[in-house]
């Protein structure tokens, strides 16, 4: 017997606003009967899943235990900007010169997430790579 993995839960303190963030993120609707001031609001994923903020009285004291990574769609730079310009901060920036690395971005609220390569320059470098 084994269990199925069915929502992500991030505490925060205005889920709505931090769910509009991620669905810029992600390109997927908040849920349509979500609004603001709800102590829950939720992101559909696929497979029936969600990413799902709850309103929490604490505000964020130290690095997240568990973090989501996102892999861009087409250019990992790209989506660092984009996301930058939509109110995400840069954290840490492990990309290097080679084009190998990721970036570590900070959401509104101060939790970390990760930007990788998409899977084109993941593939144009495995196929550059000779031994």
């Amino acid at each position: 017997m084994t269990s199925t993995l069915q929502n992500i839960a991030v505490d925060c303190s205005d889920p709505y606003a931090l769910a509009r963030f991620w669905s810029e993120v992600l390109g997927v609707p908040v849920h349509p009967d979500d609004k603001p001031g709800d102590t829950e609001v939720g992101l559909p994923l696929e497979g029936g899943r969600e990413l799902l903020f709850l309103k929490v009285p604490e505000p964020k004291a130290v690095k997240n235990r568990l973090h989501l990574c996102v892999a861009a769609r087409e250019s990992r730079d790209r989506e660092v900007e984009r996301l930058l310009e939509r109110g995400a901060s840069m954290s840490d920036d492990h990309r290097n010169d080679d084009g190998s690395g990721w970036a570590v971005l900070t959401d509104p609220e101060g939790n970390e997430f990760c930007v990788l390569r998409s899977a084109a320059e993941r593939q144009g470098a495995q196929a550059g790579f000779t031994g």
